[in-house]
């Protein structure tokens, strides 16, 4: 059995790696495509968008593993099965579920390097492309409107034109309120920089005062602004949601929770951080029935297009469920769990389907 696991592992670890790499090549040319437009805008040449397109290389792994090891596993199988090798094991007494087992046991180290990839290397990767991008072409970091970005922070609303890849902050505007809605003051500044622990060093700052006899306008050349806004939370408007860390997810959050806002979007993305490297063991489930027994060379070619397909129906589920629990409001970890659930079912029954025959 440990030489029969060993050969396994070999077998469909090396075809998933080369199934992953085939589609990161792939990724990465459309990428590169996609970013060809934009050289020679300011600063950025060539370098700087083939520099990107290697940073984004992480997440792009990350979200394609669960279709690398269908794929990868589906093409082991097969050739395993073409050789007769799967039906001298079960000829020698290997069940399904051990086999099953064996599987597993290989999905279990893709499913370990697809959580440290999505969460170690993954979010500092994406953020540093596009801080390099940004960089590069002299552009905006966080620019989600013409006016720039708004954040809510307690009782204040704050408008930053301009979010600089050092989390540096150009044109700030903070319009105060108090407990029943009234404007109490604006504070415009030409720039701010994070002090720690937490407070911003505002340069260049008028701030105009609302009160009940009038209107009084100040003049500074600094002013700390205490606020439980930092770089931290800034740096996860560099990157989506799918591609932040559980830890960012989770204090970004709290943020918007402690500042009564919406946090349905990104509590989805924690739970989908969480279940994302299981997929790894449903997708192995799923290769079992289309690879695991012998077929003539058409069916089999037939067979593995069938489960390329499925892999990427479970893939555009993922982004369904995601945007519909969003929107509708569904319960985060539901959304998260309902795909993999539906395809884990799925693969069960067809084992269960192959095995009666």
């Amino acid at each position: 059995m440990k030489v029969y696991r060993r050969y396994m592992t070999r077998e469909v670890s090396a075809a998933v790696l080369l199934v992953l790499l085939a589609f990161l090549a792939l990724f990465a040319f459309f990428d590169l495509l996609g970013e060809i437009k934009s050289v020679g805008e300011s600063g950025y040449q060539l370098h700087h968008a083939l520099g990107f397109v290697l940073l984004r290389v992480p997440g792009r792994a990350y979200e394609l593993m669960p279709i690398a090891v269908l794929i990868g596993t589906l093409y082991a199988l097969s050739g395993l099965a073409r050789h007769s090798e799967i039906t001298v094991l079960r000829a020698s007494g290997l069940s399904t579920s051990a086999l099953l087992g064996g599987l597993f046991q290989v999905a279990g180290l893709f499913a370990l390097a697809t959580y440290l990839t999505g969460e170690f290397v993954a979010p500092p990767a994406e953020r540093a492309a596009y801080q390099l991008r940004s960089r590069e072409r002299g552009g905006i970091v966080g620019q989600d409107l013409r006016s720039g970005l708004w954040v809510k922070d307690e009782q204040s609303f704050v408008n930053v034109r301009i979010v600089l890849p050092d989390a540096g902050l150009r044109g700030v505007r903070i319009y105060q309120f108090d407990e029943k809605g009234q404007l109490r003051s604006v504070t415009e500044a030409a720039q701010g920089t994070y002090v720690l622990p937490d407070s911003w060093r505002l340069s260049d700052v008028l701030q105009t005062m609302v009160r009940a006899e009038g209107v009084e306008i100040r003049r500074m050349p600094e002013l700390l602004w205490r606020s439980a806004l930092n770089p931290d939370i800034l740096a996860v408007l560099l990157v989506s949601p799918d591609r932040m860390s559980m830890w960012h997810l989770a204090a970004y959050t709290k943020h918007l929770a402690d500042n009564h806002q919406q946090t349905n979007r990104y509590d989805i993305a924690f739970w989908k951080k969480v279940i994302y490297p299981l997929a790894a063991f449903v997708m192995v489930a799923l290769a079992l029935p289309f690879g695991g027994a012998h077929y003539r060379a058409e069916r089999t070619s037939l067979r593995i297009f069938a489960g390329v397909m499925t892999g990427i129906t479970f893939y555009m589920l993922n982004g369904l469920f995601a945007n519909l629990g969003a929107i509708n409001s569904w319960s985060p970890l539901l959304s998260a769990v309902t795909p993999s659930a539906i395809f884990l079912l799925a693969a069960a029954s067809m084992i269960w389907w192959v095995e009666k025959r």
